[in-house]
């Protein structure tokens, strides 16, 4: 009888441990995590890819990338997604990156003895194991990724700028004081979404908001074509000196202030008067409604109609470009599902030790956002785009032409 060659436990790991075994069980595990994922999706939709059953909940909806460190290399995943509801895989991490930062916090908050009563009643829902070098270690993992994605270069054009500052709590030598968490989020040239910039200053004063265009500036922001914000003096004279492009004032935040100056009898109708002015069809059509806005508000609200007079050429900036992009142009309510989000989380904590701790936390939900901004549709089509990029290269060969006949 011929003799049976057998792998010892040792010459087995050898031969993993080398390249071949290492591709060998690195395949291996990426087609037995692939069939896992499938067989969680089937169970969780009701039926199996492509069955049909009465009992199926949702359909699958194609697949989203995901880099999965492992002790065998990297692997490439394909996780499943679902028209209704969500998909995570039972096996990698279930704690998400912006939760790992909220964590963090908390345990430096009660590491440093700022804690209050709110986050010791979190730090004992959470069970967490108080530790300096456990608390040492998270944050400089997170700081890693924080500072990669903030220092990041931009690359492209980014004709769509907007802009939005949230208060919070910090402590800064001894005292407790509100400090401004600014964001940028911006529409690539290829019509993605990003936040591209996010920074923390003592207050929203115009030098502040400067440096902080600037910075953006720096690591490659170009071809801006429209800034959206609120009505900040500071903010709007740094938008001018830095990127000297025109601005559009948010109508959401317009509109609240002057709902401000009005009775509450009044306002229904002063909401009327001025809403259909932001959806009109045309420049000259929202032009008429003001006119029309502003015959009728100057006797019963004078001062919202002077508001609106000053107004008037910020508010409809929009109306220059495509006009597919108008209803995502005139305010900053794309913005608005960030700042929830990093609300949810800073709302937790209430007052951060200090002005790292909420850049790490904020980033680190902004980065999850900017994840699946990037993996998901394009926010701007690339049709709708066409028009408004192609006038710019007209401009800048313009430009680059009119250059070169003056040095000739």
């Amino acid at each position: 009888m011929a003799e049976t060659k057998r792998m010892t436990a040792e010459q087995v790991v050898s031969y993993l441990l080398e390249e071949d075994g290492v591709d060998f069980l690195r395949e291996s595990l990426l087609w037995v995590v692939q069939q896992l994922m499938e067989a969680e999706v089937s169970e969780l939709i009701g039926a199996e890819h492509g069955e049909r059953s009465e009992e199926r909940l949702t359909h699958r909806n194609g697949y989203r990338a995901r880099t999965w460190a492992t002790r065998a290399g990297e692997l490439e995943l394909a996780i499943p997604k679902l028209r209704r509801g969500s998909y995570f895989p039972s096996f990698l991490e279930p704690r998400r990156r912006s939760e790992q930062a909220l964590v963090s916090v908390v345990q430096e908050a009660y590491v440093a003895g700022v804690s209050t009563r709110k986050v010791d009643q979190v730090v004992e829902s959470l069970g967490l194991r108080i530790s300096k070098s456990e608390v040492s270690r998270i944050c400089q993992g997170l700081d890693e990724q924080v500072d990669a994605f903030r220092n990041r270069p931009l690359e492209g054009r980014y004709p769509y700028l907007w802009l939005d500052a949230k208060v919070e709590k910090v402590r800064d030598s001894g005292r407790v004081v509100r400090k401004a968490l600014v964001l940028a989020y911006a529409v690539h040239e290829s019509g993605y979404r990003e936040v591209i910039g996010l920074d923390v200053g003592e207050a929203e004063t115009e030098a502040f908001w400067r440096s902080f265009l600037r910075s953006l500036v720096e690591r490659g922001l170009g071809g801006v074509q429209l800034v959206v914000s609120d009505a900040h003096a500071g903010l709007k004279q740094a938008i001018g000196q830095v990127l000297g492009c025109p601005w559009q004032r948010c109508s959401v935040h317009f509109l609240r202030e002057a709902l401000g100056h009005a009775r509450r009898e009044q306002q229904p109708m002063l909401a009327a008067l001025l809403r259909p002015i932001f959806n009109g069809d045309s420049g000259d059509a929202a032009r008429e409604l003001v006119g029309d806005a502003l015959e009728r508000l100057r006797k019963p609200l004078p001062k919202i109609a002077n508001l609106l007079e000053e107004a008037e050429d910020d508010l409809l900036a929009f109306h220059a470009f495509p006009a597919d992009h108008w209803p995502k142009l005139r305010s900053t309510n794309p913005l608005e599902r960030v700042n929830r989000e990093v609300g949810r989380r800073t709302d937790v904590v209430g007052i951060f030790p200090n002005d790292r701790s909420l850049i790490r936390l904020a980033a680190s939900v902004v980065i999850e956002q900017n994840d699946e901004w990037l993996v998901g549709r394009r926010y701007l089509s690339n049709h709708s785009l066409e028009a408004l990029l192609g006038q710019d290269k007209n401009e800048d060969k313009d430009r680059e032409e009119t250059r070169e006949l003056t040095v000739a």
